[in-house]
């Protein structure tokens, strides 16, 4: 059984928009920013969900999900990714994906903060196109 983490003092979320550009190869993304956008959308596709997210934990793995949308449960796609990432140990986000038509609920960016305080989330269209990146602000804590 794992030790309890210790809880952390609330901190108010200040998100700033960096730069928008294309998640295409040669846009700029590094190989792996551009492989977890393209994995948040393959998990969005194959279900045919709302949306898909991924995230990229410390030691490098990744954890996919889609929305979930049942009459008695739901979940967004990045809530859902990271609480998968933490059930399975995760101490720590590096980055996460979001592809979706609609913009990120502040609800979802706090998960991401959780485990993550200085990740950066790629906000992408469902075509791949990258929308923003969404990092904290650091003057915020």
């Amino acid at each position: 059984m794992a030790p309890a983490r210790a809880s952390r003092p609330r901190r108010t979320l200040v998100t700033t928009l960096v730069g928008v550009s294309e998640a295409t190869p040669g846009s700029g993304l590094d190989p792996e920013d551009q492989k977890i956008i393209t994995l948040a959308r393959s998990t969005r596709a194959r279900v045919a969900a709302s949306e898909g997210a991924a995230v990229r934990d410390e030691t490098g793995r990744t954890y996919t999900a889609a929305a979930v949308a049942l009459p008695s449960l739901r979940l967004s796609a990045l809530r859902l990714a990271v609480a998968m990432a933490s059930s399975s140990g995760a101490a720590r986000l590096e980055d996460a994906a979001l592809v979706s038509d609609s913009e990120p609920a502040s609800e979802d960016l706090a998960a991401v903060r959780d485990l993550g305080p200085a990740a950066p989330i790629f906000h992408a269209a469902p075509d791949g196109t990258l929308r923003a990146t969404l990092v904290a602000n650091p003057d915020h804590r």
